[in-house]
């Protein structure tokens, strides 16, 4: 990526290699435990490990890769602001809140309860901040056969996306809909809320490089495979052997790249109506 702008967010909030005193699950695990069944996550690696809730302001303890990586990400996230600013302006959605963006290692105490780095990237719609431990990265690109700095990008863009869902009420939208009806019907909804994120990443992408000439050579490709990697379908046979797709509650493979490709290709929000139609 070719990164045209060199302002840093203000947003970031740095607890790598903070370690507090553990505490109980208590209400706030189990609010971390719903979110994680609703956006898929691994609910086994929820409710434990230690809190961290300080600011690592000097950067103690971490390697100069550790600190280049902060900078990236920080970059990123600001690119993601200077863009959805714009976009909510552009299409009077009202002024666009930006979110923070929490770094931390192993376990991390959010305002939606304490959560494991083995449940990956989430966003908490209850305190408005993305969480990601970076060696997240390491996963995506050994594991998951998914390296570069778009791939990294996108995973911060997606969860980006999911503050947009929350600030446009699109979330409240999908949690009033779950509820009452059945396992299947809400997986279905998940799976249109994450693939809108997807599509949102897109978004940011357009619009980031027609004004900041962001894009080099390869790095849509980065971003494809990045999709195609976690889709819930390559995941299941990874993990179980077999593909249930009424458990799905990410999407496909094909269908995460779909909509990530329809807001690359578009740059447009309103082209992101994943509840219509899962097959873009």
């Amino acid at each position: 990526m070719r990164w045209r702008n060199p302002r840093e967010s203000s947003n970031v909030q740095d607890r790598r290699g903070l370690r507090l005193p553990a505490i109980g699950g208590g209400i706030g695990g189990l609010v971390i435990l719903v979110i994680a069944l609703l956006f898929g996550a691994d609910p086994g690696a929820v409710l434990n490990g230690n809190t961290n809730t300080a600011t690592n302001t000097d950067g103690a303890g971490l390697s100069e890769e550790d600190r280049q990586l902060g900078t990236f990400v920080s970059i990123v996230l600001a690119d993601t602001e200077d863009t959805w600013n714009q976009i909510f302006a552009e299409e009077n959605f009202g002024d666009y809140r930006e979110p923070t963006l929490v770094l931390f290692s192993d376990s991390v105490d959010s305002g939606c309860g304490i959560a494991e780095s083995a449940m990956g990237p989430f966003y908490c719609p209850l305190d408005e901040k993305v969480y990601i431990d970076l060696s997240f990265y390491r996963d995506l690109k050994e594991r998951y056969g998914a390296p570069g700095d778009f791939a990294q990008a996108y995973v911060i863009a997606h969860e980006v996306g999911h503050h947009v869902q929350n600030q446009l009420g699109i979330m409240d939208q999908v949690q009033s809909a779950q509820e009452g009806g059945s396992q299947s019907d809400a997986n279905r909804l998940s799976v249109m809320l994450e693939l809108q994120a997807d599509c949102f990443a897109g978004v940011w992408a357009y619009n980031a490089d027609r004004a900041r000439d962001i894009l080099e050579q390869g790095d849509v490709e980065e971003g494809l495979n990045a999709a195609s990697s976690i889709g819930d379908d390559r995941l299941q046979m990874e993990s179980q052997g077999r593909v249930t797709p009424d458990s799905f509650t990410h999407g496909s493979s094909a269908q995460r790249v779909g909509w990530f490709k329809t807001g690359l290709e578009t740059g447009d929000i309103n082209s992101c109506n994943t509840f219509e139609s899962v097959n873009p």
